[in-house]
């Protein structure tokens, strides 16, 4: 039987989709690159907003066009909060809400044991448990959420807060180091809430996977600013926990910040910068934002600029609020007009791409590690076969390798680029590629001083 997957939305659904392909792959599935060659299409759909509600029923209704003749497997977010339409209007063979997802290879199996067409009766060859040239692969720790943001359907769809022991976390990610990938993030909805019920929290997890396992660069999804854990600081004296933490601000004004339930006021968010700044001086902090959040005043929004300006953060994520039914901001009143919102939402823009320009320019001149991927990159002067991204995550195109160098960490001489309009950095190897390293052990440095 041939499988193919389609993902949409946040890493956390990535991270599921992996994990799916591993155990279909155990089972004796075969992967299918397109949809047109599958016996199955599995779609791990979206339902953050509205606008991911229309992408996953396109996306859905897209690959049943591709392949009428396979079976469509549905799951994810939107899956679980708008089953009976999805079913009625989509064609979906078998639909599998978020509670189950853990099951879902198991239960395509038993609904489609019988299903093999003749186009499938010559078996391909087996495929490798991970996608060839991977070097990144996205690890689910946790699930569910216990906070109520009035912006927020993740929270409902997701239900309550369950984490992965941690022996099972450790173990996996030593499998996927056999495997030959050299880069994991770590990443769940509520991440900062790791750990409840178990026994254990988010410090104990990263703890545990720098003692116990040799991968080479751990990273760290999405996580809330009032959840950062006792001694989390003193983890980044390990080089192998990569110095980039992508903090949800949401807006920089605390009236806003009260209307969306946050729990996390501008002075906490300042003080955290802060600390987080001196402690790990070559940190990156990244951010979402939301524009346009009902009763957004003009005062309140050039509040909420001017903060994110001070801040100075890495990159930002931009999102103009549009109402989700079923969240309690849907019916706050004073909503912001369209057009106001696209003003701000342009402003905005403009300001995160000068961030952004300053911090990758801030690099110049210096040498990072960069675990280099075949992915080639395209910018304003030239076409580069390869690329990367520094401990702190920002991206670097190579001069001077091909695809023969993926999979190694090689250090990187970086510069600017020559046009403003690039949103990376360009690097020269300070030493020619080695191959026979690909997949050697890692070098462990010693701490940071």
């Amino acid at each position: 039987m041939r499988i193919h997957f389609q993902t949409l939305g946040c890493r956390l659904n990535e991270a599921e989709t992996e994990t799916w392909r591993r155990d279909f792959l155990d089972l004796g599935y075969h992967d299918a690159h397109h949809p047109e060659e599958a016996d199955i299409i599995v779609v791990n759909s979206c339902a953050v907003t509205e606008e991911a509600v229309r992408k996953s029923r396109k996306l859905a209704r897209r690959a049943r066009r591709a392949n009428p003749t396979a079976k469509l497997v549905l799951s994810g977010c939107y899956a679980s909060l708008d089953a009976e339409r999805a079913a009625a209007e989509l064609g979906v063979d078998l639909l599998v809400g978020n509670p189950d997802k853990h099951r879902l290879p198991r239960l395509v199996q038993k609904a489609f044991a019988a299903t093999r067409p003749a186009s499938t009766a010559i078996d391909p060859a087996p495929a490798p448990r991970l996608p060839q040239g991977r070097q990144r692969a996205f690890i689910k720790v946790q699930d569910g959420c216990r906070y109520r943001c009035t912006f927020c359907i993740v929270t409902l769809a997701r239900g309550e807060e369950r984490s992965r022991a941690l022996d099972e976390i450790t173990a996996e990610i030593r499998q996927l180091y056999a495997e030959g990938v050299r880069e994991v993030v770590l990443t769940g909805v509520h991440l900062g809430g790791y750990g409840a019920g178990l026994g254990y929290c988010l410090y104990d997890l990263l703890d545990a996977i720098l003692k116990q396992t040799p991968m080479p660069r751990i990273r760290m999804g999405s996580l809330e600013p009032w959840d950062i854990p006792k001694g989390f600081w003193s983890l980044f004296e390990n080089p192998r926990l990569m110095p980039h933490l992508h903090l949800p601000l949401q807006s920089g004004c605390d009236r806003t910040l009260r209307r969306m339930a946050r729990r996390c006021k501008t002075a906490d968010f300042r003080d955290l910068m802060e600390i987080a700044r001196k402690r790990v001086p070559d940190i990156n902090i990244t951010t979402d934002i939301i524009v346009g959040f009902p009763g957004e005043s003009e005062a309140d929004w050039r509040e909420s600029l001017d903060f994110i300006a001070r801040m100075h953060f890495g990159h930002v994520h931009i999102f103009s609020y549009s109402p989700r039914e079923g969240t309690k901001a849907a019916s706050l009143p004073d909503p912001v007009p369209r057009e106001i919102k696209r003003q701000r939402s342009e402003t905005l823009h403009a300001l995160a791409q000068r961030m952004q320009r300053e911090t990758l320019e801030a690099r110049q001149g210096t040498t990072a590690p960069i675990l280099i991927e075949a992915a080639p990159l395209h910018g304003s002067e030239r076409h580069y076969a390869v690329s990367g991204y520094t401990p702190n995550f920002l991206r670097v195109a190579i001069d001077g390798l091909g695809a023969e160098a993926a999979n190694q960490i090689i250090d990187v001489k970086l510069r600017a680029s020559g046009d403003h309009q690039d949103r990376f950095l360009v690097g020269h190897p300070t030493a020619g590629p080695d191959p026979a390293t690909a997949h050697a052990a890692p070098v462990i440095h010693p701490p940071r001083s």
